[in-house]
């Protein structure tokens, strides 16, 4: 693995043209003594499921909120690396849709009955950073459409044609294991052919498919308090809550998305729309920078309000997910009674 120190002043060991599972990351970080990578047989079982993903989420802070509306858009702020940043962002249907997924594709000969029976599990899993209404870059969360954001990309950065993706690099931080996919006009081929494009295959952590990422996290829990029960001769799955000396700490993965940019290059897009995907996020328990400056909900109202003083909604806070989804939490400590 190759190291650096990015532009936030962060070390980084990196491989680049893969996305490396976790247990193949394993053996190239073994020099790395990494306390979380080196966990494996104590790890609680978890589901693997694949995840549709329709939206990306690009996070910024007070500075670049102002920046982005100013721009009307999206750019690199110092043109460093000539790339624009998002990550994929899970709805609570993505995640309803996964589990349904899952289960059929583990116990496809489930009977009615059966499906009736089996209650909702994937919600206690989904429980890494990559999950969570908070923010670690700052209080504005920009969620955009994925194929609204990729046909803008081509319209403006690509002169029409079908944008690029290839496999850029796999990221490995103290605790965190990001998987980058590089998305680039197809005028500079050359600039990138050493990363193999993205295809459609079935083992890979994330493929582009359908207008969608597929996403096949490879550790989505950060902090394991849950066990995944399978139960083949009854196809159900179950979940037993830890005792807290039993919780494990381990890495977590998550899908980040860089659109090559040109020089001072701006992805635009109307003030309205700006606005319209736009929301306030509560500070996450970790922060990408000690000097980073998050606001409070009120606060974040007054800015938001004067950089778009005639948009007709007030401004709203990014919501846990399933408090977004209609569906009741699942697997309380009756329902987990056998």
């Amino acid at each position: 693995m190759e190291e650096r120190t990015n532009r936030r002043g962060h070390k980084e060991n990196y491989v680049e043209g893969f996305h490396l599972k976790i247990n193949d990351l394993r053996q190239r970080a073994q020099h790395l003594r990494n306390q979380y990578l080196e966990k494996t047989n104590i790890i609680p079982t978890y589901p693997r499921p694949e995840i549709h993903v329709s939206h990306l989420k690009h996070d910024t802070d007070q500075a670049g909120l102002r920046g982005i509306q100013e721009e009307g858009g999206f750019k690199d702020p110092d043109n460093s690396q000539k790339l624009l940043w998002w990550s994929l962002a899970v709805g609570p249907d993505d995640i309803t849709s996964a589990e349904q997924r899952l289960l059929e594709e583990t116990y496809p000969d489930q009977t009615q009955e059966q499906a009736q029976g089996q209650q909702s599990f994937l919600w206690n899993f989904a429980t890494s950073p990559a999950f969570k209404e908070t923010s670690r870059l700052g209080s504005y969360r920009f969620t955009f459409p994925l194929e609204e954001l990729l046909e803008a990309y081509r319209q403006q950065c690509c002169s029409g044609a079908q944008p690029v993706m290839r496999v850029f690099k796999t990221i490995l931080y103290k605790q965190e294991v990001m998987y980058v996919v590089l998305v680039h006009s197809p005028v500079n081929q050359e600039l990138s052919s050493e990363y193999p494009e993205l295809t459609d295959d079935p083992n890979a952590v994330c493929v582009y498919k359908d207008g969608r990422f597929v996403w096949r996290p490879e550790a989505m829990c950060e902090t394991h308090r849950y066990e995944l029960i399978q139960r083949p001769d009854e196809n159900l799955m179950e979940v037993r809550e830890l005792a807290v000396k039993d919780c494990e700490f381990y890495v977590w993965d998550h899908v980040a998305v860089a659109l090559h940019m040109e020089e001072g290059k701006v992805l635009k897009f109307g003030p309205d729309r700006l606005r319209d995907n736009l929301k306030f996020c509560d500070e996450d328990d970790v922060k990408i920078a000690k000097d980073l400056i998050f606001q409070g909900f009120q606060e974040a109202e007054e800015i938001v309000k004067g950089l778009w003083p005639d948009y007709p909604a007030p401004l709203e806070k990014e919501l846990p997910l399933q408090q977004k989804s209609d569906l009741k939490p699942a697997n309380t400590e009756e329902e987990q009674v056998h």
